[in-house]
């Protein structure tokens, strides 16, 4: 799978920070890069420790081209699964 220059961003950095609606009002929180394994595979996700709507965060998904993960929930962006995002080598 091919990263958006968005996602290669945010991996880069190992942070980025992203404006979103959180109860009714825009707040720019900081998403960490993360590594997630579930059984053998291994791959980067946007997370935050705050709670962010399910819509919001396929939003920032869709927008990024990364998995979203907050306390209330997890979004991929549209069509991709875990299995998708295995190869990318620069969170190695």
């Amino acid at each position: 799978m091919e990263l958006s220059e968005k996602a290669k961003e945010a991996i880069g950095r190992g942070s980025v920070k992203i404006r979103v609606v959180r109860s009714g009002m825009y707040q720019q929180l900081t998403f960490l890069v993360k590594k997630v394994k579930e059984g053998n595979i291994t791959y980067p996700e946007l997370f935050t420790e705050r709670q962010v709507d399910i819509s919001e965060l396929k939003k920032i998904a869709d927008d990024i081209g990364l998995p979203v993960e907050a306390p209330n929930g997890h979004a991929f962006p549209r069509g991709t699964s875990a299995i998708d995002f295995r190869d990318i080598s620069e969170l190695s």
